[in-house]
């Protein structure tokens, strides 16, 4: 199944997020139409949650696609469509080994196949904008590892996964499962909601929004709630599907889990 499938159970959050996107989730964001190479426009917004699409469809142009995604002597335009497919999809498609450390292909893997809501582009999404795929990170919540869980919620998902016979959020494949455990029981929650009408839009987009700002914040809003926070960190998520579906593989020499910087590259 491909990362823009299973239209019929995201549309309703993939439109809610891409209205945030469009619109400026009425936070006074600027609508700026975007030239890339070869002419494609695509519109963006200058926000402070800076979701910027269009600069990441620059970078797979600049660099030629890869994986199993963009490139391959398609036009700016088909790239800039494939970019925002993975945008609006599911997350549950295969993940672009190539584009996280090898270390963490299998763990990801994992994560993204505890239950049927979450996928593996997904879970390496989710950990790029978490920690930048440092294993050391420590929040100032007192988040640490990969996925930056709080330390209560590690504790009750987190198991000894790599078999070390230590449960520790340092431990890269135990941040890894627990986040994938922890993302599971709030799509579960945010399924039984929407099912009693207690909440409104898609599975993924609220159970991200949950893993961020809490299930109880998404359930007493009925749904993603209208804070930047909220939709930011749904839609910065999603901005980087993708690249974990192979539309944005890194280029040859590009560090595993880490976008290049456009800027950066040689002209």
């Amino acid at each position: 199944m491909g990362a823009g499938s299973d239209r019929g159970t995201e549309d309703g959050v993939s439109a809610a997020t891409r209205n945030t996107v469009l619109a400026g989730t009425g936070c006074g964001c600027l609508l700026s139409p975007v030239v890339v190479a070869g002419g494609a426009i695509v519109v963006i917004i200058i926000c402070g949650f800076g979701v910027l699409l269009a600069p990441l469809i620059a970078l797979i142009l600049l660099f030629g696609g890869g994986g199993g995604g963009g490139g391959d002597g398609a036009s700016n335009e088909e790239i800039a469509e494939q970019v925002m497919d993975a945008f609006e999809g599911d997350g549950k498609g295969e993940l672009e080994e190539s584009t996280v450390p090898e270390d963490l292909v299998e763990p990801i893997k994992d994560a993204g196949a505890v239950c049927e809501a979450i996928g593996p582009i997904v879970i390496a999404a989710q950990i790029e904008y978490e920690s930048g795929f440092d294993a050391s990170l420590v929040g100032s919540g007192g988040e640490r590892g990969l996925s930056q869980l709080p330390p209560e919620v590690f504790e009750e998902y987190g198991e000894d996964d790599d078999d070390n016979d230590e449960v520790s959020a340092l431990d890269a494949e135990d941040s890894i499962m627990a986040q994938g455990r922890y993302l599971c029981a709030l799509a579960g929650q945010v399924q039984q909601a929407v099912d009693d009408g207690r909440a409104e839009g898609g599975v993924l987009d609220l159970t991200l929004a949950a893993y961020h700002v809490g299930i109880d914040t998404v359930l007493a809003a009925g749904g993603l709630p209208r804070t930047n926070e909220a939709q930011g960190y749904v839609a910065a998520v999603r901005a980087q599907f993708a690249k974990y579906a192979g539309v944005a593989a890194p280029p040859a020499g590009a560090t595993p889990g880490v976008t290049p910087d456009p800027a950066a590259s040689p002209a």
